[in-house]
């Protein structure tokens, strides 16, 4: 029964959130609230990622001290459908972008299949630019990613994970290594993975360094050798993945906070964060603050609180701020005033105009050129395309021509409205989701600041600029 997993340990911690003193807002603290309590102020005890910062030690004897592995037989033990049930009361959304929710993603898989392998396919890519955080678990607790594998391996019925790791992480993918061949060697995966009588195999694949591969089909061509082209979808990889066999492909983050989420119960990961927006999450914060950091915080914090607790603030002073890009470069900039008091959670960001994604948060000051800035995403995007798409190929050279002349004022003021409806056109209209991600930001742009965008043409043609 999964509640002896759990123990006095998980009771106490329960207890003690429940217990937690409500507190009143006031406007001095510009904390959202509902009636009943604030977001955020997460606590040491209650954080998956102890070595974050690497201040103990990345290898099997120090995830053992801080608690992984530990009875993850009992765990294992448990089946599929004990595991599946328990992240599904957790309330886990995948933490690679789309927010899907992971104990339904991952009750897809087969039950009944005999005739093929089933595996599990860990999207390492993170290409996503602005985004950090799954290199920082990969180099610096390794072992959550691994115990995570065949938890969540198991929870899928699959017997094998295959961990795909970009190019450029060559130190992370050394360490993977290193830790896949500690667990092999104390007998944790393989042959008999932890005594459960279950084989599970861990393999490490080094990508090539496309973008496009961070899409879960695009991401198992590449796995397979081919050209890294996104497939056409059904059949989705559950039904026919990686060598037309089913598969689940799901984020680094996601997978690696499985065994704390089984071992200290669904109910204290959904404790964390308002409704349907459940946990903690780390967030890469990089840009105009004063101190860039990868944090562990819980689901819901204010922006504002977020930047000023863990950040020092925004450079210059909250007053100096211009924007933020809130999940990755993939989705629509922020205003200051919307940023005054948004939450950080999936549906509070949707409902802003922009989205959680990888909650990569990119932090723009008013020193910040933002139609350069944007233009410089639109150049990206238009370099990664897979060139499959007529929509996306051609799309995305239009826009960054449109957005160089956007940036130098060479435009023409109608150009404004002819890039949101190019931007418009793509999106919804390709195979996967690099032609929403590229049309996104310049959609935002246009939303929050198109009178800087005409004033600059303006002065171009006043002879001003």
């Amino acid at each position: 029964d999964i509640g002896m997993l759990l123990g006095a340990a998980t009771t106490a911690g329960r207890a003690s959130r429940l217990a937690a003193p409500r507190r009143t807002v006031v406007a001095a603290q510009r904390a959202f609230s509902t009636a009943e309590r604030v977001y955020g102020n997460l606590k040491d005890e209650d954080r998956i990622f102890t070595n974050l910062y690497c201040d103990g030690s990345p290898w099997l004897d120090g995830a053992k001290k801080r608690g992984d592995w530990y009875r993850t037989k009992d765990i294992v033990l448990l089946g599929a459908d004990k595991i599946v049930a328990e992240i599904k009361r957790s309330g886990l959304r995948g933490r690679g972008g789309a927010g899907f929710p992971s104990g339904l993603k991952w009750s897809f898989m087969p039950k009944n299949n005999t005739e093929k392998p089933q595996y599990l396919v860990v999207n390492a890519d993170e290409s996503e630019p602005g985004t950090c955080k799954d290199r920082e678990i990969m180099r610096h607790d390794p072992h959550k990613l691994i115990e995570g594998c065949l938890i969540a391996g198991t929870g899928m019925r699959a017997s094998a994970a295959y961990i795909y790791i970009r190019g450029e992480f060559v130190y992370e993918a050394a360490c993977l290594e290193r830790a896949v061949a500690e667990a092999y060697e104390a007998g944790l995966i393989g042959k008999n993975a932890c005594g459960t009588g279950k084989d599970f195999d861990v393999y490490v694949h080094r990508g090539g360094g496309a973008y496009i591969c961070g899409e879960e089909t695009g991401l198992l061509e590449s796995l397979e050798g081919k050209t890294g082209k996104p497939r056409l979808k059904p059949p989705f990889p559950a039904n026919a993945g990686l060598y037309g066999c089913p598969t689940t492909v799901t984020n680094v983050e996601t997978v690696a906070v499985a065994p704390t989420i089984m071992r200290r119960g669904g109910d204290w990961f959904a404790g964390f964060g308002r409704k349907n927006n459940s946990g903690t999450k780390l967030f890469c914060i990089s840009g105009h603050v004063n101190n860039p950091i990868t944090v562990e915080e819980e689901m819901s914090i204010p922006l504002r609180d977020l930047l000023e607790k863990h950040c020092g603030g925004v450079r210059g002073g909250w007053d100096n701020l211009l924007g933020v890009i809130p999940g990755g470069s993939s989705v629509p900039i922020l205003t200051k005033k919307a940023c005054d008091d948004v939450l950080m959670d999936f549906d509070a960001l949707v409902a802003a105009g922009s989205g959680l994604g990888t909650a990569a948060v990119t932090v723009f000051d008013k020193s910040t050129d933002v139609v350069a800035a944007i233009g410089r995403l639109s150049k990206f995007y238009a370099h990664e395309s897979c060139g499959q798409c007529t929509p996306c190929r051609e799309g995305t050279t239009w826009m960054n021509k449109i957005m160089d002349r956007m940036v130098t004022g060479d435009a023409k003021i109608e150009e404004i409205d002819m890039l949101y409806e190019i931007a418009t056109q793509i999106e919804g209209h390709t195979i996967c989701a690099l032609g929403d991600a590229a049309a996104w930001p310049i959609q935002g742009l246009i939303r929050a600041f198109r009178p800087e965008m005409e004033e600059r043409i303006m002065k171009k043609q006043a002879g001003k600029l």
